[in-house]
């Protein structure tokens, strides 16, 4: 079992409320109530349950409050534990152990372009800090939240604070998420910024970057893996800049490398092999090196690895396009070598 890695948080919940029917929302803060450490819209905090689970949530308060973490919580019957135990078990007064933040899905609040957020169920918690900071910077934004009645959280404090730039898509009120028509109306948007001068979304979606100078219109998406594939699609179909989060993993195709690797782990001076159908991590750890893990599927992001040489084949859902064109970085419960031999800073 995974410890947790040095300059963990010690942390207390002083705060837990349903925040819809299946979701709990949970508030953390120090014993001593001192400052916690910074984060950004987007971040997500590791939590060690006493159940020896290392589960990943991303953070839904205000940044600009230094001393209260919130995370909100699906419970979800068939999952791997975490949920279920937050859920049932966790109460105001106990101690956990926190790890982070961190995060592979920024937000420029102060970007010129249009934030389009798309949120479905429980992907609303990385959105919400998105928004919250859009609206305070001045930037210029919309916000669809989609998902089932009863079943949405914050939906009271979102309309407080976002009035009509909030839209809500409840599927089973008659109001279904029409992906298409969100992301043609955002390609619009760039087309009349396009037309008045600046630069084009398709231009910007080779360029600039998504939310950079010359981007009319970015697209932020948080949900399950149907709802980010619908929007990825439409994106590409218009040249609209996206940014997603995924909770859950991707559909693995064949490895584009199939036979055995090398690995060299630089620190600890020794070289393993990868068998065909062996994952990295799971090499390293019969080597007897220690790497922190949890999801074991790509999607959490705590296995992350930093690379000095090679060519990776990823298969996380997690790191974008232009990240994986890097090249320094892979996730070694899921991604593997591209090449005869990686060398990782371990």
């Amino acid at each position: 079992m995974s410890s947790p890695p040095t300059g963990d948080v010690r942390v207390e919940v002083v705060g837990r409320d349903d925040a819809a029917a299946g979701v709990v929302q949970v508030t953390l803060a120090r014993p001593d109530r001192t400052p916690l450490p910074g984060w950004q819209p987007g971040a997500h905090i590791d939590l060690f349950l006493p159940t020896g689970d290392i589960r990943q949530y991303s953070l839904c308060s205000d940044p600009a409050d230094p001393r209260t973490w919130r995370i909100a919580v699906l419970r979800e019957p068939e999952g791997r534990g975490g949920s279920r135990f937050i859920a049932d078990e966790l109460r105001v007064g106990d101690a956990l152990t926190a790890a982070g933040p961190r995060s592979h899905f920024a937000f420029d609040a102060g970007a010129t372009s249009k934030a389009v957020l798309i949120a479905g169920g429980i992907g609303i918690t990385p959105i919400l800090a998105m928004a919250r900071a859009a609206a305070e910077a001045g930037r210029d934004y919309e916000l669809h939240y989609a998902g089932r009645a009863g079943r949405m959280a914050f939906v009271d404090e979102l309309r407080e604070r976002h009035g009509d730039r909030l839209v809500l898509h409840v599927s089973d009120e008659g109001t279904r998420l029409d992906v298409a028509a969100v992301v043609a109306e955002a390609a619009g948007a760039g087309a009349v910024a396009e037309a008045a001068g600046g630069a084009g979304v398709a231009e910007a979606a080779g360029g600039a970057g998504a939310g950079g100078a010359g981007v009319a219109a970015e697209l932020v998406c948080c949900g399950p893996t149907r709802l980010i594939d619908a929007v990825t699609v439409e994106a590409g179909r218009h040249g609209v800049p996206l940014s997603v989060e995924h909770f859950e993993p991707a559909e693995l195709t064949a490895p584009v490398w199939d036979q055995a690797f090398e690995v060299e782990l630089a620190m600890s001076g020794m070289t393993i092999e990868v068998a065909p159908g062996q994952s990295v991590l799971q090499a390293i750890e019969d080597a007897g090196v220690l790497v922190l893990s949890s999801c074991t599927e790509g999607t959490c992001g705590t296995c992350e690895t930093p690379v000095l040489e090679g060519e990776v084949d990823h298969r996380d859902s997690i790191l974008s396009a232009a990240q994986r064109s890097r090249n320094d970085t892979m996730f070694v419960c899921v991604s593997r070598a591209a090449c005869p031999r990686l060398v990782l800073d371990l």
